[in-house]
């Protein structure tokens, strides 16, 4: 499969917004309103997502009416299923907020020990897409406890209710552009958005009396679902939120180690050099010499991009770094040309993490062995959760340089 989740862009957190906002404001107009009821609605909600889910399961690539509409009404059942425990059950907010505390925990715990990755760059597996869906759910029914909680302490309005959200977001952006780690970033926002379309929808259709605008719950789900309609018709012609395969090539050895015919008759091993800035070292040079001296072999290098992760696709900041990283391909590939006395692959990944970079080119053509060369990481290394341990995952030998 492709990768089966969109790149995040502005458009990525816009949409999940917008989604967030209808997943409270629809629920409560066929919840109340209509008078559906809580049980009804749920059941109603639930079928829908198992339908949507199944499609979305289906489709080999990222689609983005399919993803989008899983989103929508994932926001809506993981919303019902905090109301239902509070107002069907009687459970306290603050007792929600625990339980799916944990419940978030244990399917990060169960997804790293799988899959040595939380990031959603390469969700290209079916028990990946699973983890991912599961963790999407528990999220939104862990925002609304966390923030329907919040509201019953702190007794805010509608209006004043968004301000706590939308700050702490901030502080997660400007935290994640000064260095903070792009996953837990990403999942903290991603959990964060969903108190802030929430209290933005009680702020758009709370009555003037309560200190809303009065649009009701209905006029606020058409007007977002239309602007959620109008943001996916407008991606699915730009393709503004769809993976890039390969921002460089060095010239003359843009093919893969599966299709290189030049020693066809000869059994060879097909080698991923994955290096980040330092370029060719000594010790790397020692470490593809030694695996030359072994027998025939091809060589791929792959240089990560410097840029922070999830900056949108085309910012210019992925550009420049990416022609920082092309320089250093365009240095280390003659000399290890020179060191294995045949040609080298080379090409710079859109990603800024190894794991992912590794992960894509093992995605799109088979490899025997990795030679690691990156810098190392102290607290992951004793951890051992640095990138050698995480890519034993994969059963292949690794060398680290």
């Amino acid at each position: 499969m492709l990768n089966k989740v969109p790149e995040i862009t502005v458009y990525f957190w816009i949409i999940k917004i917008l989604c967030t906002t209808v997943g409270e404001s629809f629920a409560d107009y066929i919840n109340e309103t209509l008078g559906f009821g809580l049980t009804n609605t749920t059941l109603v909600f639930s079928a829908a997502l198992i339908v949507v889910l199944i499609a979305q399961f289906v489709v080999r690539r990222y689609v983005p009416p399919i993803y989008w509409s899983v989103v929508v009404l994932i926001s809506v059942v993981g919303t019902l299923l905090t109301d239902n425990l509070t107002d069907a059950h009687g459970v306290a907010l603050w007792i929600s907020t625990t339980i799916f505390t944990g419940v978030l925990i244990v399917v990060f715990g169960v997804w790293w020990l799988r899959e040595r990755t939380l990031s959603i760059h390469t969700i290209v597996t079916t028990p990946r897409e699973s983890f991912y869906w599961l963790t999407v759910l528990v999220t939104f029914a862990l925002g609304t406890a966390a923030g329907d909680w919040t509201l019953e302490l702190t007794g805010w309005g509608p209006g004043p209710s968004v301000i706590l959200p939308a700050g702490l977001l901030l502080s997660v952006l400007i935290a994640w552009r000064f260095g903070a780690g792009p996953v837990l970033s990403f999942w903290i926002a991603f959990i964060l958005t969903r108190p802030l379309g929430a209290n933005i929808g009680d702020f758009l259709g709370s009555s003037h009396a309560d200190g809303g605008l009065g649009l009701g719950t209905f006029g606020t789900s058409i007007l977002f679902l239309a602007l959620i309609l109008v943001t996916v018709v407008y991606l699915m012609i730009s393709k503004a939120d769809v993976t890039e395969e390969v921002y460089a090539h060095r010239p003359g050895a843009a093919y893969s180690l599966e299709t290189d015919d030049s020693d066809a008759d000869l059994p060879t091993r097909r080698i991923l050099v994955i290096s980040d800035r330092t370029g060719a070292t000594p010790e790397l040079l020692r470490a593809i010499e030694d695996a030359a001296r072994r027998g025939p072999a091809r060589f791929r290098l792959v240089v990560p991009n410097p840029a922070q992760a999830e900056i949108h696709m085309r910012h210019p900041d992925r550009h420049e770094k990416a022609e920082e990283a092309e320089r250093v391909l365009e240095e280390a590939t003659p000399a290890i040309e020179r060191a294995v006395g045949t040609r080298v692959v080379g090409s710079v990944s859109i990603r800024h993490d190894p794991m992912d970079a590794v992960e894509e080119t093992l995605h799109n053509e088979p490899v025997d062995e990795i030679i690691v060369s990156v810098a190392p990481h102290g607290v992951a290394r004793w951890l051992h959760q640095d990138l050698p341990h995480r890519l034993e995952h994969f059963g292949l030998p690794i060398t680290v340089a």
